[in-house]
């Protein structure tokens, strides 16, 4: 593919890219159960107007475009608000992975500072947490120890005591953990962390802007927040259950004092001084402004509003899908995200055959489970969902191991003994994405192929 030679016109641009979206998952008919969180065309309307008036504005220098500094602080002074502690401070990131990126490199400098005598930090991860937290081990050299979860999958406090070491410098927890939508025992975690005088952060990036508003319905939620003593740090997407527009999401300390471990200054640059508040340069003024627009526009009656419908459908799915065969959902999810599977039935099988009908699942391991998220776009959709489902168990309740599809591919990577060859795979998948089409032993179908693989 080489740059066009002369330009295109508007009309044959935009013609090209709707033709190259029309594969695209169809996340507006409520069959999708990932990736996109979606409250509605007016709010969709709304976020498209306000990240277009800001299109082109940049949050890397606040006092060329003070409007952002502002949507910024009333931002983060709103979610600190709900997450139980006004005087938090904050920064709004591009993702829930920048988030963790910076809430790791915070640990990590304020160790330095704090406890020099750590030369090789650790920090204490549930098995469940989200891999980002992974990437930053990886990215700023503090090493995981990654504990177990319960039956109930929820991280095992005694086994993170015992693991503990004098070079751990944070201890996590997740509210809730992505693959079962369980809060983890946030207070026994803190309490650890306080203990031993070290940092507790807490990922809320899934459920940060769902939590509170389900324990403002009267939904039973575990105490998660800056509520919880020894709570220092909290990451939070906008762009889950904030509904704002990608990629807005925040990090929120307990003060000031440890945030400045994640800000880096340099004046010793001949383009002049230079300071960035986390990992990007750059700072699109569009998902902020978003992000801005929606708190605004939605207010704390329309976040009730589509708390109570997300929930009441993720409710009655949960039930329904444990009236199909022998279905069970894991754990006691918190809020609209869950996990189910079944003894009888290959999930991955089952999910092949819920993808044949049109509805898309993610595929979760140990234990093979199905994976859904639930938005107010998904109630009208669940009864419909409910048929499919138990016509679908049913069809596939007698079947053998699948040697094709995705059920192939996820078998065959939960059976490989070496963990690091998997995950290798998986690069080698990614690696292979943009590879030339012309060639067979290449591309996303060679790599995805569990034969070949």
């Amino acid at each position: 593919m080489r740059l066009p030679a002369t330009g295109l016109p508007h009309a044959d641009v935009l013609a090209l890219l709707d033709q190259y979206r029309s594969g695209d998952a169809d996340w507006r008919s409520g069959r999708t159960f990932s990736l996109v969180y979606f409250a509605g065309d007016d709010v969709l309307a709304l976020l498209k107007d306000a990240s277009l008036r800001c299109f082109s504005e940049n949050a890397l220098n606040p006092m060329a475009f003070p409007s952002l500094r502002r949507m910024e602080t009333e931002i983060l002074a709103m979610v600190a608000d709900r997450f139980g502690h006004a005087d938090a401070a904050g920064t709004l990131t591009s993702g829930g992975t920048e988030s963790v990126l910076m809430a790791v490199k915070t640990a990590r400098d304020w160790a330095r500072a704090d406890r020099p005598e750590v030369t090789a930090p650790e920090m204490l991860l549930p098995t469940t947490v989200h891999p980002a937290f992974q990437k930053a081990a990886h990215y700023f050299g503090v090493r995981p120890v990654h504990v177990p979860v319960g039956a109930d999958f929820r991280v095992d406090v005694a086994a993170a005591r015992a693991l503990l070491t004098p070079n751990t410098v944070l201890v996590v927890g997740s509210a809730p953990a992505y693959p079962h939508g369980v809060i983890d025992p946030i207070p026994a975690l803190a309490a650890l962390a306080a203990e031993h005088g070290i940092l507790c952060h807490v990922d809320a990036c899934l459920g940060g802007m769902m939590l509170p508003f389900a324990e403002s319905l009267g939904w039973p939620i575990a105490p998660w927040d800056f509520r919880v003593p020894g709570v220092t740090s909290i990451s939070a997407d906008l762009h889950k259950y904030g509904w704002a527009a990608k990629g807005a999401s925040l990090v929120l300390y307990r003060d000031r004092e440890l945030r400045r471990h994640q800000y880096m200054g340099f004046a010793d640059w001949p383009g002049g001084l230079w300071g960035s508040p986390s990992a990007a340069g750059t700072r699109p003024g569009g998902p902020i402004a978003a992000a801005w627009a929606v708190l605004h526009y939605l207010g704390e009656e329309g976040y009730l509003r589509h708390a109570r419908t997300t929930l009441a459908a993720a409710k009655k799915m949960r039930d329904g899908i444990e009236c199909i065969g022998d279905l069970r959902v894991l754990g006691e999810p918190a809020i609209s995200v869950f996990a189910f599977t079944s003894a009888i039935v290959d999930p991955y099988v089952l999910g092949d055959a819920m993808e044949a009908r049109g509805w898309h699942l993610d595929r979760q391991q140990r234990p093979a489970a199905l994976h859904a998220m639930i938005t107010p776009a998904h109630a009208p959709h669940v009864d419909a969902f409910l048929v499919d489902l138990a016509a679908a168990w049913d069809d596939v309740k007698d079947s053998t191991p699948a040697e094709v599809g995705s059920a192939a591919m996820y078998g065959l990577m939960g059976s490989i003994p070496d963990r690091t060859a998997a995950a290798e795979m998986i690069v080698a998948f990614l690696d292979a994405l943009d590879a030339p089409a012309d060639d067979p032993a290449s591309g996303p179908a060679a790599a995805s192929d569990p034969k070949q693989a």
